[in-house]
């Protein structure tokens, strides 16, 4: 990916929800002004969601997704239906698309009050409104054909004014003011993706250029003599998390220090939370489950972060056989009573609301929800460090006894 191009995780997610052969899949294809999704009159033929990345004005970047309808039958139709579930926990804007030969059945009503129940803000549109026994649109509802193209282009304007205001929080910007500096340590071994740096190192210098701050990047072997090349002290250093130990070790003290993963927990707006569960790591008892999750899916090396080592670094902090369960991408449990913790990557793969919503769920279930960074940093000894830059977060570490 280039640096200017804008990741999923940072794009509007729009869902197209409602019943099988409501037109859903004809509606995101006159949306997006192309053959995006397979369209046919039989009924259920979207059978998993479809994402489409794209430039939609006035919206901007989005994902478009359309889903199976959620009143798919049959034990097949069943696990349609969960998937069109758990795409509502990453959708900014939801869609409701009705059948105007039919109107409103019970699974339109229960989708409105899912939307409501997790704040997603939602637009409902009465389709195929230019057929003769269409039903009148009730108020509050755009009439559209998704056939002849009426109404899409008000439903892009609606779309525009539903759209959420995110106040977008600086990723390190904030740490270096106009002028400043920041040493990135970006190490390269065999988990480091050829030909480029990982997005959230990525999105650490975009941020720290666009903000008028300089940049210097380089590998933790090289730490030691790229500060003593530097004629001042930089404002601060930001390392990936695995090399915490070394790079903690070979910078001064007086010099602040970070991790890419503890910025993109407090980008995604969870850093508070995870300074909070990061006690219940050194909590942890023989046979307690801990459940690591990553929001991207990739190969795994032979000395993968998730799998290897940091469930090596949890283990040896609690001085226990813990029990370790992974999950990667979009498949987060929704019963978690059987984990004494989850420990969540920085979330730079997908949405803020799908890792908000993940959050809410650990702590609705009473299960201490923390980041990888945090949790690193606690066991290689470096947390109360790794927070220094934010006082707040290193007060409310302080109440947590660790």
């Amino acid at each position: 990916m280039g640096l200017n191009e804008t990741p999923s995780s940072e794009r509007l997610h729009i869902g197209f929800f409602g019943r099988r052969n409501a037109g859903k899949s004809s509606l995101v294809n006159a949306v997006a002004g192309q053959a995006l999704c397979v369209v046919s009159p039989q009924a259920g033929t979207t059978t998993d969601p479809v994402l489409k990345a794209m430039e939609l004005l006035p919206l901007g970047p989005v994902v478009l997704m359309d889903t199976p309808g959620a009143d798919d039958e049959g034990e097949l139709g069943e696990l349609r239906v969960q998937k069109t579930r758990e795409a509502l926990s990453r959708t900014d804007l939801a869609v409701l698309v009705v059948d105007a030969e039919e109107g409103l059945r019970a699974q339109d009503e229960a989708l409105l009050r899912e939307f409501a129940m997790r704040g997603i803000p939602c637009l409902t549109v009465w389709n195929k409104c230019d057929l003769s026994a269409s039903l009148p649109a009730p108020d509050g509802a755009l009439s559209v054909s998704a056939r002849t193209g009426l109404g899409v282009r008000e439903l892009k304007e609606r779309l525009g004014r539903l759209m959420p205001v995110r106040q977008t929080p600086p990723l390190a910007a904030d740490l270096t003011g106009a002028g400043g500096l920041a040493v990135l340590v970006c190490p390269i071994d065999e988990s480091a993706p050829r030909g480029r740096l990982i997005l959230p190192q990525q999105m650490v210098l975009r941020d720290l250029l666009d903000a008028g701050a300089q940049a210097l990047v380089t590998r933790e072997t090289e730490l030691p003599a790229a500060l003593r090349r530097l004629a001042a002290p930089p404002d601060i250093v930001i390392t990936d998390s695995q090399a915490f130990a070394s790079v903690s070790r070979d910078t001064p003290q007086e010099i602040p220090l970070t991790s890419f993963s503890i910025l993109m927990a407090r980008y995604k707006g969870f850093l508070s939370a995870a300074v909070s569960g990061a006690a219940a790591l050194s909590r942890l008892r023989p046979d307690d489950t801990v459940l690591l999750c990553e929001g991207c899916t990739h190969h795994r090396q032979c000395n993968d972060i998730g799998t290897v080592k940091l469930p090596r670094w949890l283990r040896a902090h609690a001085g226990a056989q813990l029990r370790i369960e992974t999950c990667s991408g979009h498949d987060f449990p929704q019963d978690l009573s059987r984990y004494a913790a989850v420990v969540h990557c920085g979330g730079c793969m997908i949405t803020e609301r799908e890792v908000r919503q993940r959050l809410r769920a650990a702590q609705a279930q009473g299960v201490p929800f923390t980041n990888y960074g945090i949790a690193i940093a606690l066991a290689t000894g470096t947390l109360e460090r790794s927070l220094r830059p934010f006082p707040a977060l290193h007060a409310l570490l302080a109440e947590a006894g660790e």
